[in-house]
């Protein structure tokens, strides 16, 4: 390969811009050209190119959010549309392609590769989903953004004796709310991989306050419910006020953990080491401490699992 191009889709996620740069900086070294592709599929089908070299990536590592964008393209799923992206491409000299997001990024990926375009994944969401891979580019971050936000919360919870519910991402994917939840010894976790029981969340407030605890924290996935929601139950079912606190989009943007920034690294590497050898529809990920890579299509094709021993663990320390 001569010329390669890179594009970030779906939600930005903290380390995407060290995926871009290792990208870049990998394929220099083997002497391969790279084109960056801004605002996602959008872009592509557009023809939004521009070149990227090592001066284009200096300065991005430490960067939150995505230096080439990001945009929705509902209209990429149509056959006509892809193919007109694929030209965009081959018009402009690009012999492959990596992609930076999750899975529905995936699946735009993968058509291009039914059409016979080279395309390699890359991992990069906030809400660890993509199945074939233990961690995504950005989760960490997230994960410690929501660690300090909570730990913050809980001195105001302490100061007047309040309980609270945080309200943290997660539509279809609880490993944000489940790995915050164990760090930041929150008393319930509710994730949507896993009923919840009312009562056993009465139950642990009751036993709470039965031993001189003056305040709770409550962390819900908003795939399972909003926080005021909750709120309401727990009114309705007790007749007790709960503070609820909403993260929102503040769990997406900053800096990017040390972690993040070696995982992407790593990613966006061996993303062009998979171009270069001709493997094509391989999404990259990391199992067992190790960089590896894998059918693309088993990142959209099986569910994400929450990790149970994990959420186990939670309840039992949170007596």
């Amino acid at each position: 390969m001569k010329k390669i191009a890179v594009l970030t889709s779906g939600g930005d996620a903290p380390g995407m811009n060290a995926a871009i740069r290792a990208v870049v900086r990998k394929a220099a070294y083997h002497g391969v050209d790279v084109i960056g592709i801004k605002h996602g599929y959008e872009g592509l089908v557009k023809g939004t190119f521009e070149p990227l070299d090592l001066g284009s990536v200096g300065g991005i590592i430490q960067r939150g959010g995505t230096n080439l964008f990001s945009a929705r393209c509902p209209e990429f799923k149509e056959d006509a549309v892809q193919q007109q992206g694929i030209e965009k491409m081959r018009e402009a000299g690009i012999d492959g392609l990596v992609v930076i997001g999750g899975d529905g990024s995936y699946r735009g990926a993968m058509d291009l590769v039914k059409k016979g375009f080279p395309v390699v994944g890359v991992p990069g969401t906030i809400d660890n989903d993509v199945p074939g891979t233990e961690y995504t580019i950005g989760f960490d971050t997230a994960l410690n953004t929501v660690v300090e936000s909570i730990d913050k919360i809980r001195d105001t919870a302490t100061s007047h004796e309040n309980s609270f519910i945080v309200e943290v991402m997660g539509r279809d994917a609880g490993d944000i709310a489940l790995w915050a939840g164990l760090a930041a010894g929150a008393e319930t976790v509710l994730i949507p991989e896993e009923d919840y029981n009312l009562e056993d969340i009465v139950s642990r407030l009751e036993r709470g306050e039965a031993r001189g605890k003056k305040h709770s924290i409550i962390i819900v996935a908003e795939g399972v419910m909003s926080g005021n929601e909750l709120a309401k139950l727990l009114k309705e079912k007790t007749g007790k006020e709960t503070r609820v606190s909403v993260l929102g989009h503040i769990q997406r943007g900053g800096s990017p953990t040390a972690r993040d920034r070696v995982l992407a690294s790593q990613f966006g590497a061996h993303a062009v080491e998979l171009l270069i050898d001709g493997k094509f529809g391989r999404a990259v990920g990391i199992r067992n401490h190790k960089v590896i890579d894998y059918d693309m299509p088993e990142a959209f094709e099986k569910d994400h699992e929450a990790d149970v021993g994990l959420y186990t663990l939670m309840k039992e320390l949170s007596i």
